[in-house]
Protein backbone atom coordinates (compact mmCIF):
# COMPACT_ATOMS: atom_id res chain seq x y z
CA UNK A 1 0.00 0.00 0.00
CA UNK A 2 1.61 3.03 -0.67
CA UNK A 3 2.82 5.62 1.66
CA UNK A 4 0.88 8.83 2.73
CA UNK A 5 1.71 12.08 2.40
CA UNK A 6 2.36 12.23 6.50
CA UNK A 7 3.72 8.52 6.21
CA UNK A 8 6.48 9.65 3.85
CA UNK A 9 6.81 13.02 5.81
CA UNK A 10 7.33 10.98 9.34
CA UNK A 11 9.91 8.32 7.27
CA UNK A 12 12.25 11.94 6.12
CA UNK A 13 12.08 12.71 9.58
CA UNK A 14 14.19 9.76 10.40
CA UNK A 15 16.89 10.95 8.60
CA UNK A 16 17.21 14.30 10.54
CA UNK A 17 20.35 14.03 13.12
CA UNK A 18 20.97 16.49 16.81
CA UNK A 19 21.57 20.11 15.69
CA UNK A 20 20.92 20.17 12.23
CA UNK A 21 19.92 23.02 10.11
CA UNK A 22 17.48 22.14 7.57
CA UNK A 23 14.91 23.58 5.25
CA UNK A 24 11.57 22.26 4.32
CA UNK A 25 9.92 22.75 0.86
CA UNK A 26 6.52 23.22 0.07
CA UNK A 27 3.66 20.81 -0.07
CA UNK A 28 4.82 17.04 1.52
CA UNK A 29 8.16 18.32 2.60
CA UNK A 30 6.75 21.08 5.42
CA UNK A 31 4.77 17.98 7.24
CA UNK A 32 8.02 16.68 8.43
CA UNK A 33 7.99 19.75 10.99
CA UNK A 34 5.23 17.47 12.76
CA UNK A 35 7.28 14.76 13.22
CA UNK A 36 10.39 15.56 14.51
CA UNK A 37 11.26 14.04 17.51
CA UNK A 38 10.83 15.61 21.21
CA UNK A 39 14.40 15.05 22.21
CA UNK A 40 16.71 16.31 19.26
CA UNK A 41 17.19 19.86 18.41
CA UNK A 42 16.70 20.74 14.89
CA UNK A 43 16.28 24.54 13.23
CA UNK A 44 13.73 24.71 10.63
CA UNK A 45 15.16 27.01 8.04
CA UNK A 46 12.54 29.03 5.30
CA UNK A 47 13.16 31.14 2.77
CA UNK A 48 11.12 34.24 4.07
CA UNK A 49 13.45 34.95 6.67
CA UNK A 50 12.57 32.44 9.80
CA UNK A 51 14.89 30.28 11.56
CA UNK A 52 13.33 28.01 13.82
CA UNK A 53 9.67 27.15 12.97
CA UNK A 54 7.83 24.99 14.96
CA UNK A 55 4.87 22.68 14.49
CA UNK A 56 1.85 23.64 12.37
CA UNK A 57 -0.31 25.69 14.89
CA UNK A 58 -3.39 25.21 16.55
CA UNK A 59 -6.37 26.99 15.78
CA UNK A 60 -5.88 29.23 19.32
CA UNK A 61 -1.90 29.62 18.42
CA UNK A 62 -2.39 30.94 15.05
CA UNK A 63 -0.73 34.33 13.72
CA UNK A 64 -1.48 35.51 10.63
CA UNK A 65 1.59 37.27 10.21
CA UNK A 66 3.67 34.37 10.81
CA UNK A 67 4.28 32.47 7.55
CA UNK A 68 6.63 30.11 5.98
CA UNK A 69 7.76 30.86 2.27
CA UNK A 70 4.36 28.79 1.07
CA UNK A 71 2.55 31.18 2.90
CA UNK A 72 0.72 28.50 6.04
CA UNK A 73 0.68 30.10 9.25
CA UNK A 74 3.49 28.09 11.45
CA UNK A 75 4.60 28.48 14.73
CA UNK A 76 8.24 29.66 16.24
CA UNK A 77 10.48 27.13 18.41
CA UNK A 78 12.27 28.47 21.31
CA UNK A 79 15.52 30.58 19.89
CA UNK A 80 13.87 31.14 16.93
CA UNK A 81 14.99 34.28 14.80
CA UNK A 82 13.32 36.57 11.98
CA UNK A 83 15.48 38.30 9.45
CA UNK A 84 14.74 39.72 6.31
CA UNK A 85 14.74 37.18 2.93
CA UNK A 86 18.53 38.54 1.87
CA UNK A 87 20.20 37.10 4.74
CA UNK A 88 18.11 33.88 4.91
CA UNK A 89 19.24 33.62 0.85
CA UNK A 90 23.19 34.00 2.42
CA UNK A 91 22.39 31.20 5.11
CA UNK A 92 21.74 28.76 1.46
CA UNK A 93 23.78 30.06 -0.63
CA UNK A 94 26.89 29.97 1.72
CA UNK A 95 26.03 26.33 2.43
CA UNK A 96 24.93 26.47 6.19
CA UNK A 97 21.72 24.47 5.83
CA UNK A 98 22.83 20.55 6.70
CA UNK A 99 19.95 19.04 4.74
CA UNK A 100 17.08 20.16 2.59
CA UNK A 101 13.68 18.55 1.92
CA UNK A 102 12.24 19.34 -1.76
CA UNK A 103 9.31 18.28 -3.80
CA UNK A 104 9.75 17.63 -7.35
CA UNK A 105 8.23 16.94 -10.46
CA UNK A 106 10.69 14.43 -11.79
CA UNK A 107 14.20 13.34 -10.53
CA UNK A 108 16.54 10.87 -13.10
CA UNK A 109 19.55 8.31 -12.88
CA UNK A 110 21.83 11.66 -12.71
CA UNK A 111 20.28 13.42 -10.09
CA UNK A 112 19.10 16.03 -11.89
CA UNK A 113 15.49 18.05 -10.42
CA UNK A 114 12.73 19.63 -12.26
CA UNK A 115 10.59 20.85 -9.70
CA UNK A 116 8.89 23.87 -10.80
CA UNK A 117 7.89 24.16 -14.14
CA UNK A 118 5.45 22.19 -16.31
CA UNK A 119 5.01 23.39 -20.49
CA UNK A 120 1.60 24.99 -20.69
CA UNK A 121 0.49 25.68 -17.41
CA UNK A 122 0.65 28.85 -15.57
CA UNK A 123 3.47 28.92 -12.81
CA UNK A 124 4.40 31.59 -9.96
CA UNK A 125 8.03 31.16 -10.26
CA UNK A 126 10.14 28.40 -9.10
CA UNK A 127 10.77 30.41 -5.07
CA UNK A 128 14.32 29.24 -3.91
CA UNK A 129 14.22 26.00 -4.79
CA UNK A 130 17.58 26.98 -7.32
CA UNK A 131 19.30 28.42 -4.58
CA UNK A 132 18.44 25.42 -2.44
CA UNK A 133 20.05 22.60 -4.60
CA UNK A 134 22.77 24.50 -5.55
CA UNK A 135 23.40 25.13 -1.66
CA UNK A 136 22.90 22.04 -0.08
CA UNK A 137 24.86 18.96 0.11
CA UNK A 138 22.24 17.00 1.56
CA UNK A 139 18.76 16.91 -0.54
CA UNK A 140 15.89 14.61 0.02
CA UNK A 141 13.09 14.29 -2.21
CA UNK A 142 10.05 13.91 -1.82
CA UNK A 143 7.28 13.02 -4.45
CA UNK A 144 5.15 10.10 -5.36
CA UNK A 145 6.46 7.61 -7.69
CA UNK A 146 4.41 7.62 -10.39
CA UNK A 147 2.11 10.10 -11.89
CA UNK A 148 -2.10 10.26 -11.98
CA UNK A 149 -1.44 8.12 -14.93
CA UNK A 150 0.94 5.85 -13.34
CA UNK A 151 4.10 6.96 -15.92
CA UNK A 152 7.14 7.01 -13.52
CA UNK A 153 8.86 10.71 -11.97
CA UNK A 154 12.07 8.64 -11.71
CA UNK A 155 13.56 8.71 -15.38
CA UNK A 156 16.89 8.28 -17.17
CA UNK A 157 16.61 11.77 -18.24
CA UNK A 158 14.18 14.29 -16.78
CA UNK A 159 11.83 15.34 -19.56
CA UNK A 160 11.11 18.84 -17.75
CA UNK A 161 12.69 21.97 -17.55
CA UNK A 162 15.73 21.46 -14.87
CA UNK A 163 16.01 22.90 -11.38
CA UNK A 164 19.23 21.98 -11.00
CA UNK A 165 21.89 19.21 -12.36
CA UNK A 166 23.54 16.15 -10.20
CA UNK A 167 22.60 17.97 -7.16
CA UNK A 168 19.87 14.87 -5.55
CA UNK A 169 21.49 11.83 -3.76
CA UNK A 170 18.03 10.60 -2.19
CA UNK A 171 14.17 10.20 -3.22
CA UNK A 172 11.75 9.22 -1.11
CA UNK A 173 8.64 8.47 -2.61
CA UNK A 174 5.57 6.57 -1.35
CA UNK A 175 6.74 3.39 -2.59
CA UNK A 176 10.20 3.40 -1.79
CA UNK A 177 13.35 4.88 -0.23
CA UNK A 178 16.10 5.68 -3.30
CA UNK A 179 19.78 6.44 -3.30
CA UNK A 180 21.07 7.50 -6.33
CA UNK A 181 24.82 7.09 -7.50
CA UNK A 182 27.01 6.04 -10.08
CA UNK A 183 24.33 7.16 -12.45
CA UNK A 184 21.65 5.16 -11.28
CA UNK A 185 19.39 4.52 -8.71
CA UNK A 186 19.52 2.19 -5.70
CA UNK A 187 16.42 0.55 -4.13
CA UNK A 188 17.25 1.25 -0.11
CA UNK A 189 13.89 0.20 1.35
CA UNK A 190 10.19 -0.10 0.35
CA UNK A 191 7.04 0.87 1.58
CA UNK A 192 4.78 -1.53 3.25
CA UNK A 193 2.78 -3.64 1.66
CA UNK A 194 4.77 -2.55 -1.76
CA UNK A 195 6.34 -5.49 -3.64
CA UNK A 196 10.13 -4.91 -5.29
CA UNK A 197 8.44 -5.61 -8.38
CA UNK A 198 5.87 -2.92 -8.72
CA UNK A 199 9.05 -0.50 -7.62
CA UNK A 200 10.50 -1.61 -10.64
CA UNK A 201 7.75 -1.55 -12.81
CA UNK A 202 7.35 1.99 -11.80
CA UNK A 203 10.57 3.25 -12.09
CA UNK A 204 11.94 4.17 -15.63
CA UNK A 205 15.39 4.39 -14.84
CA UNK A 206 17.80 2.05 -14.23
CA UNK A 207 17.16 0.30 -10.92
CA UNK A 208 20.11 -1.61 -8.84
CA UNK A 209 17.60 -3.52 -6.20
CA UNK A 210 19.67 -5.63 -3.49
CA UNK A 211 19.40 -9.26 -2.51
CA UNK A 212 17.48 -8.47 0.43
CA UNK A 213 15.06 -5.08 0.52
CA UNK A 214 14.20 -3.78 4.45
CA UNK A 215 10.48 -2.87 4.45
CA UNK A 216 10.29 0.79 5.64
CA UNK A 217 9.37 1.18 9.57
CA UNK A 218 7.41 3.84 11.49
Amino acid sequence: MALSRDQIAQRVARELEDGYYVNLGIGIPTLVANYIPADMEVMLQSENGLLGMGQFPSEDEIDADLINAGKQTVTMATGASIFDSAESFAMIRGGHIDLTVLGAFEVDVNGNIASYMIPGKLIKGMGGAMDLVAGAENIIVTMTHASKYGESKLLTNCTLPLTGKGCIKKVLTDLAFIEIKNGKFHLLEHAPGVTVEEIIRLTQGELVVPENVPEMQF
